[in-house]
Formats: structure tokens, C-alpha cells, sequence
């Protein structure tokens, strides 16, 4: 890549496009070229950034100047004042209370705000995404080069192991080992596929990585088939995530034209490619044995295990699954080594986790921070605190298959075992944040209404449990609950946890434990009071 004086990003998430963001690419490269100054300046669309209020935005760089949001006819005005004469144009410069996701990282680079430890997220915002030279020129491609010039499978699988990298999909199951199982099983076909079927309400860090650093998935995956001796894979991706299965087909042609996929990969013995699955929408299709099902051409529905994937997967093969942020470490691990990696984090949960933020919070949008951090720094420091002042309630982890966290846990590590150790769970990365005005029971409801719609109905308690337990629910929300009603729910979040056949019905208890266990004085309130402390219900006095 030529060296240049300044660097101009644009970006290209699928908001920014729909406020004319390629437009306002068109009109800054057609003005830099009228000037001149196509030899000093590099102009290049960038990935998502997290939701924010200044899209689309332009980022300049040495000086990380922040522009947005940009109009197309702002662009020329904007090139002659910053890139021509050199001076900044406050009036199109972002506002402070609109710099979230990676513009907060920018500006912690400039030291007005805590810097966050970016593993995954360490490329996003920053390359193009459709310029694999871009991906290579910032360590893309070395740990893949490493491990074909220097490392056995087993020195891999070993690498990951020692890393204690866990999954990020919300089980935190240890990745290594889950690595060492399928590498185990001894096979002449073995399939990787990578799970970015994003279903979770509210989450959308995996479309981020897809859509800003396609190519450290697809490396990521070549590593991970290396390891377990697989030579085909797939990226289960959403229906709806169009921008990020563009993009991901750019960079798996890119890769086969540089020799990176395909046969004899960097001179070795290794092959591998790499197919795009689209999905069709189905919340069911992020369980990974109804992925499995997906891919082969069948409803997707749960599969009974055992046997798992890792012995009997795709037609009946053993099989890797990861989703998107897990595999998204795999490369920086490999490249610097387990004992790097667990610098970041707690002792039994390392790296980093990356958070996307949501509800009556000040700053909402998307943060990679280390394992280990606390909900009252998460509202402080990055969500600059909740809105109006209203005091902090409630916050609800991982989408809908998360738990529902009170105030009194928000100085609890927010890691996979001290969360567990208080009884709740981590989730896969979406923080719902709710001040007092919330009704839990509500939240519950609309929770539990997600799950009975979701349910692919193959297993009674699934499909049973959650419609009766949204029926209570709603019966309690509209003043005609009774007593008895607790007892029922209890029984159905039991049987849900404990009889369900796969993870959305394991799942689908947790609402009705969490407001049982942390909130039950404001559920009584309604059967004993006939009113909601938050106004929010109506108490109508209909029963279903």
C-alpha cells in the first residue's frame, strides 16, 4: 500500500448506506481527485460502528477528526476546508453525546475516554472490508501463515487450551476442548462451520465482525479446520444480513485469488474452502444441531443428544461449531500466544467480551471490553449513565436467552463464573439496561411471548410450557392473577430447565426464575394490590 498523508473512512453499515453514505463517498472522491490530491489521501468505506445518532460519519485520520452526520452535500466543503487548507470544520464535527461503538474508540485514542482492550473489534472501523491487501497489512493472514509453516494440529488445539478462550455464545463452553473433541474422532470428512445466525433480540455484534473484518473469520476458520482435520466449512449466516453475506462472498473470492482457500494453502498439504449458507429468519436455527439441520436441507429442529456434533454432526460427520466473536479471537490468539491472551480478563474467564448496549441509558452501542467488568462501569463509563437520572433497576442479559440482573448484582464480575456463582448467566453480549419505570413483570411477558412464538414446538415443555406461562403472565399483568399462579410458574421454569430438548426451552425458564427470585414483592403487588408499581400494566381485569 502506497503511504499517504491523511486517510479518509466513510462509513458503510447498513444505516449509513440508507442516509446516503455511498453518495457521500462518491462526492469526497470526486472532489479529492478535482484538487489533486489522489496521490496524498486514501478514501475507503469502513464496517459497522454500533448504533449511534451521527451516521453516516467520516473519520479523518492522523488526526481521528470525527465528521457526522455527513451529507453528500457537505463533502466538497469538507475536503477544501480539512484536507486542503488543513483546518478542522467544527460545524460538521459529531457531538460528544453521539460518539459511541467505535467512535468512543477513537476517542479513547485520543484520551477522552477509557481505552477499550480491543481483541475481536481490533480491525473494525479502521480497514476496508472489501481490501483483503487492507486485512493483510494489519497482521491479517499471519497466524494462519505460522500455523501451516510451524505448528502441528495438536500445537494448535494445545494454543487454544492454554489460552482458556471459552465460547462466547453464551454457554462458555472451553473452546480448546471443544477443538480436542472433534480432532479426536477419528473420520475421513469433518466439517467447521461458523454460526452466525445472530438470533438474539437487541445483539448485534456478530453483523459488526461480518460486516467490518470478514477475513479474520474466514482465517479463523482455516486454523480451526487445521486443528481438527476438517477440509470444508460453512458460514451459517441470517437472512437479513445482506451487507455481511456481500461482503463475506468478496472476501472468500479475494481469498481463493490469493491462494489463502483452495488446494496446497500457502505451499502445504492443507486444503480447505469455505461455502456462505443464508438463513431464513428462524430464532430455532442459532441452536447448533438445528443449524446442522438447516444446512442439510431439513427443518430446522433440535437434533436429541447424544450423539453430539463433535462425533455426529453435519450428514453425520464430526463437526466443529463455533459462532462468529469466538472464532473472531482465534488469529490474535494464535499470533501471540495463550499466556498473552489470559493478560486480559479473570483467571477462569479471559480475553475480552464485546457488549452491545441498550435501553434508558445516555450513550447506547456497541463496546469491547475485558471479562471481568461490572455493570455499574459498564453504565458509568461507557453508557454515561442512566437517562434523566432515573435510577438503575434491572438490566437483561444476552437477548432473550439471558437472565434478568437486579441492582443488587451490578458490582458482580460480569464473567462466566461469577455469574453463575449468583445465578444468573452471562448471555451472548446484548445488556438490556432498565431504570425504575420498568415493570419486570412485563419484561417477563414480553420475554416469555418471544419464546412461545419461537418454540419450534418438537418437545411439550417447550411448547406447552412456555404458552401457558405467558397465559399466567398476561392473566397477573391484567389484575386477575392469583397466588397459586407463582406456584405454576415455578413448576413450568423447573420443567422448562430440566425436560426441554434443547437450549431455547432451557432458556425459556430463566425470565420466570429471575423475576421469581429478585422481584417477587413487585409480582405479588399485582395479585395482592391489583396495581403495578411501574404503571406500566394494565390491569384491566381480563383473563385468558
Amino acid at each position: 500500500m502506497k503511504s499517504v498523508r491523511s486517510m479518509v473512512l466513510v462509513s458503510s453499515d447498513p444505516v449509513s448506506m440508507e442516509r446516503g453514505a455511498a453518495q457521500v463517498y462518491e462526492n469526497l472522491k470526486t472532489e479529492i481527485e478535482t484538487l489533486g490530491l489522489s496521490d496524498e489521501i486514501s478514501l475507503s468505506m469502513i464496517g459497522d460502528v454500533g448504533r449511534h445518532d451521527a451516521l453516516p460519519f467520516v473519520i479523518i485520520y492522523p488526526e481521528a477528526t470525527i465528521y457526522g452526520p455527513v451529507k453528500p452535500e457537505n463533502a466538497q466543503y469538507l475536503v477544501e476546508e480539512h484536507l486542503y487548507k488543513g483546518r478542522v470544520v467544527p460545524e460538521l464535527q459529531a457531538s460528544h453525546k453521539e460518539l459511541t461503538g467505535k467512535i468512543a474508540w477513537v476517542n479513547a485514542r485520543k484520551g477522552t475516554l477509557p481505552a477499550e482492550q480491543r481483541i475481536v473489534l481490533q480491525r473494525v472501523g479502521i480497514i476496508d472490508p472489501e481490501n483483503i491487501e487492507e486485512y493483510i497489512i494489519n497482521d491479517g493472514y499471519q497466524a494462519l501463515g505460522k500455523v501451516l509453516s510451524e505448528m502441528s494440529p495438536r500445537d494448535v488445539i494445545e494454543e487454544v487450551k492454554s489460552s482458556g478462550l471459552r465460547g462466547r455464545g453464551g454457554a462458555g463452553f472451553p473452546t480448546g476442548l471443544k477443538w480436542g473433541f472433534v480432532s479426536g474422532t477419528p473420520a475421513k470428512k469433518k466439517y467447521v462451520i461458523c454460526n452466525g445466525d445472530e438470533s438474539e433480540p437487541g445483539t448485534f455484534k456478530d453483523r459488526l465482525i461480518l460486516e467490518g473484518d470478514p477475513h479474520s473469520i474466514i482465517e479463523a476458520m482455516s486454523i480451526a479446520a487445521y486443528a481438527v482435520g476438517a477440509n470444508e466449512g460453512f458460514i451459517y449466516i441470517r437472512g437479513e444480513y445482506l451487507l455481511a453475506q456481500e461482503r463475506l462472498k468478496k472476501a472468500i473470492k479475494q481469498a481463493y485469488d490469493y491462494g489463502i482457500l483452495g488446494e496446497k494453502i500457502f505451499g502445504s498439504d492443507f486444503n480447505f474452502d469455505i461455502h456462505v449458507h443464508s438463513g431464513a429468519g428462524a430464532y430455532i436455527c442459532g441452536e447448533e444441531t438445528a443449524l446442522i439441520e438447516s444446512i442439510e436441507g431439513k427443518r430446522g429442529e433440535p437434533r436429541a443428544r447424544p450423539p453430539y456434533p463433535t462425533t455426529h454432526g453435519l450428514w453425520g460427520k464430526p463437526t466443529l461449531v463455533n459462532n462468529v466473536e469466538t472464532l473472531a479471537n482465534i488469529p490474535a490468539i494464535l499470533r501471540n500466544g495463550g499466556k498473552w491472551y489470559r493478560s486480559f480478563g479473570t483467571p477462569s474467564s479471559p480475553g475480552t467480551k464485546v457488549y452491545t448496549i441498550l435501553g434508558n441509558v445516555n450513550v447506547t452501542g456497541l463496546i469491547e471490553v475485558p471479562m471481568g467488568i461490572t455493570l455499574r462501569e459498564v453504565i458509568a463509563i461507557y453508557a454515561k449513565g442512566m437517562k434523566r437520572d432515573v435510577s438503575f433497576k434491572v438490566a437483561q442479559t444476552g437477548g432473550s436467552s439471558g437472565s434478568i440482573i437486579p441492582a443488587s448484582l451490578q458490582d458482580t464480575p460480569m464473567d462466566f463464573d461469577s455469574f453463575q456463582n449468583a445465578g444468573v448467566s452471562l448471555g451472548s453480549g446484548a445488556l438490556l439496561i432498565c431504570d425504575e419505570n420498568t415493570c419486570v413483570l412485563d419484561l417477563a411477558k414480553v420475554l416469555q411471548n418471544f419464546f412461545k412464538k419461537e418454540s419450534c414446538g418438537k418437545c411439550n415443555p417447550c411448547r406447552i410450557g412456555n404458552e401457558r406461562a405467558y397465559q399466567i403472565l398476561e392473566n397477573i399483568s391484567q389484575g386477575t392473577g392469583t397466588m397459586q399462579d407463582l406456584d405454576d410458574l415455578a413448576m413450568i421454569s423447573k420443567n422448562l430447565f430440566e425436560l426441554s430438548n434443547c437450549g431455547l426451552g432451557q432458556t425459556a425458564g430463566s425470565p420466570i426464575r429471575d423475576i421469581l427470585n429478585h422481584y417477587r414483592a413487585e409480582v405479588e403487588a399485582h395479585i395482592r394490590l391489583k396495581v403495578c408499581p411501574s404503571g406500566v400494566c394494565p390491569m384491566s381485569g381480563k383473563r385468558l
